[in-house]
């Protein structure tokens, strides 16, 4: 069974595998490092746009294909019938949920402003607004979602969850628009698919309490991004974002000056443990491949 990884100290990561998992070493270049007709089990380069220098008719016995993303929807329309998609589900849950926590604090205690204030050498004393007592309303249940309930509540916060379906604890995304105006908050944390693209536009921010935080950390088309610039302008909401539409943004683009913004370059993710976490991920996938066992982690529906 021929695995091909993207990354030489993935394979010190992947630890013991069953003795009939040959693994090599494929960055996603044009040096390839056998024929991929034998490769059964295909680990892309992370963050991957879904495009590689080899088409997929060559990979003839191709049976799995293991994102180090969380998210699939470069992938779901690329992969062939017949070989199944996982996705890294699970292996971002506490640096993403992490960076949305920071991203909330530091907005709401005012952050960037002190630190423009320092680097003018002027001290800008003032009280901010905090955390406790917020109703922070978190649009997209999963495992991220969860991990960022259980980091809020400790701020003696009560996050609202909701999901695509209702279920006991969790409101159905058709309840936003009744929900949007009480939170103080609004995090994105959806994957990206058809149903989600765009669903921050103008009527949802609208809706959206005055001074509210609005912050995405899910994918830049998510939210509409016209609409974006629009509200900032007016001051009227502020928000916190690691990813654009387009991404990256362009030196010139509107979002990098319209107030109340706090961005960073899609870093959410990227961590000193992603790899060790993600490659820990791959090797039980592997070990459930060559054991006939099913996987985890399949994407259906896009996610």
């Amino acid at each position: 069974m021929k695995v091909w990884i993207p990354h030489p100290h993935g394979v010190e990561m992947l630890g013991d595998l069953p003795p009939e998992a040959k693994v090599e070493v494929y960055p996603g270049d044009d040096e390839i490092p056998s024929d991929p007709g034998d490769v059964e089990f295909w680990v892309p380069p992370f963050l991957s746009d879904g495009r590689t220098t080899l088409s997929f008719d060559r990979f003839a016995k191709l049976a799995v294909v293991q994102l180090l993303s969380a998210g699939a929807e470069a992938w779901v329309d690329r992969v062939p019938d017949g070989v199944l998609l996982c996705d890294a589900a699970g292996v971002h849950t506490s640096s993403t949920s992490e960076w949305v926590v920071a991203a909330i604090l530091a907005s709401i205690r005012e952050f960037p402003r002190f630190v423009r204030a320092q680097v003018e050498h002027r001290w800008d004393y003032t009280a901010t607004d905090e955390l406790a007592g917020k109703r922070v309303l978190v649009v997209g249940a999963g495992t991220i979602g969860d991990g960022l309930r259980r980091r809020l509540e400790p701020f003696d916060v009560e996050p609202v969850m909701v999901a695509r379906r209702a279920r006991p604890g969790v409101h159905a995304v058709e309840e936003l628009p009744s929900l949007l105006p009480e939170a103080d908050v609004v995090v994105m944390i959806v994957p990206l698919t058809a149903a989600t693209r765009g669903m921050v536009d103008a009527e949802f921010l609208a809706r959206m309490r005055d001074g509210a935080l609005l912050v995405n950390a899910a994918r830049g088309p998510v939210v509409r991004t016209d609409a974006l610039v629009a509200e900032l302008s007016t001051g009227r909401l502020r928000a916190a974002v690691d990813v654009t539409d387009p991404e990256p943004l362009p030196a010139d683009h509107p979002l990098w000056s319209v107030p109340g913004l706090l961005l960073t370059p899609h870093v959410a993710g990227s961590v000193a443990g992603l790899h060790r976490r993600a490659y820990a991920l791959v090797a039980e996938q592997i070990t459930r491949y060559a054991a006939g066992e099913e996987l985890i982690n399949a994407v259906a529906d896009g996610y």
